[in-house]
């Protein structure tokens, strides 16, 4: 019996979309997430960025009272039983009220890093980059776009959707499977980076990139400021550990605290000009 002739051919098995989303394809999934990035960044001349991290849940001021009307609304229309769940959220948000500030600074610096980076050629500059979602990482990226500049969002897929905010430059916006390789492209071409106030992924990421420096792994000169003393030193007691023999007074030296945009803005310039002979 003759074979039946095929109507077509084989898809390639890199085309082949069943195949690029199985287990056994997850290594080049795995290199895509490290090729990908790396192409757009040398496209871009990009060598040198300034990490910021900080919470998604921080609103700016206009997002923080849209939201306070919302729930205010809905407490006026709400039944007696759902009254105390909005009651707490807006106990919730209230307490959050100050944190706005910390959206304005962060637009703020990104703006003045972005504007003072221009002036050097174009491999030399240095980018802000950020998760890419909403809160203090959108601060970021506003900022740069304020000031005409590019920047980068390295965003990651959650269960609960994270948005790319719209203030990033389109080819530099990013979305990972694998943390691991986000924080690769975090911590490879950073100089520097500015910690805002944040939860359970600030605090990962601000410990990660503090090992790194800590164990050497990370060997460049890399000012680490940590933006929000007040806020900070309710949530980590590094004084503690050092006088517990958990740290040295070396450890302790890679961080600085900063409060105001021009501190760190001061501290970062100052620094970046020292260490890449600006």
């Amino acid at each position: 019996m003759r074979p039946k002739r095929l109507e077509q051919k084989a898809d390639k098995a890199y085309e082949n979309e069943e195949f690029i989303h199985s287990s056994d394809a997850r290594p080049l999934r795995i290199l895509s997430e490290y090729l990908y990035p790396e192409r757009q960044f040398k496209d871009h001349s990009i060598n040198n960025t300034i990490i910021f991290f900080g919470s998604a849940r921080i609103k700016s001021e206009k997002e923080f009272h849209h939201e306070l009307v919302l729930l205010q609304d809905h407490l006026e229309r709400c039944n007696e039983e759902q009254k105390q769940v909005v009651k707490d959220k807006i106990h919730t948000l209230e307490q959050q009220r100050e944190l706005t500030e910390y959206y304005v600074e962060a637009k703020d610096l990104a703006k003045m890093i972005t504007e003072w980076s221009l002036q050097f050629p174009k491999p030399k500059r240095f980018v802000i980059c950020t998760g890419g979602g909403p809160g203090i990482m959108e601060a970021g990226n506003r900022g740069a776009m304020e000031a005409e500049g590019e920047s980068i969002g390295l965003n990651i897929s959650l269960p609960f959707e994270q948005m790319p905010n719209p203030y990033i430059t389109p080819d530099l916006n990013f979305e990972f499977h694998y943390f691991f390789l986000r924080k690769y492209w975090f911590a490879f071409m950073a100089k520097a980076l500015v910690i805002f106030p944040g939860g359970f992924g600030t605090l990962d990421e601000l410990m990660e990139i503090l090992t790194l420096v800590q164990t050497k792994k990370i060997n460049k000169k890399m000012p680490i400021l940590i933006y929000g003393e007040k806020f900070w030193k309710k949530v980590v007691n590094f004084e503690y550990l050092l006088e517990m023999g958990m740290i040295s007074a070396d450890d302790l030296n890679t961080i600085t605290y900063v409060n105001s945009p021009k501190e760190a803005f001061d501290v970062l310039t100052s620094a970046l000009t020292e260490h890449y002979r600006l």
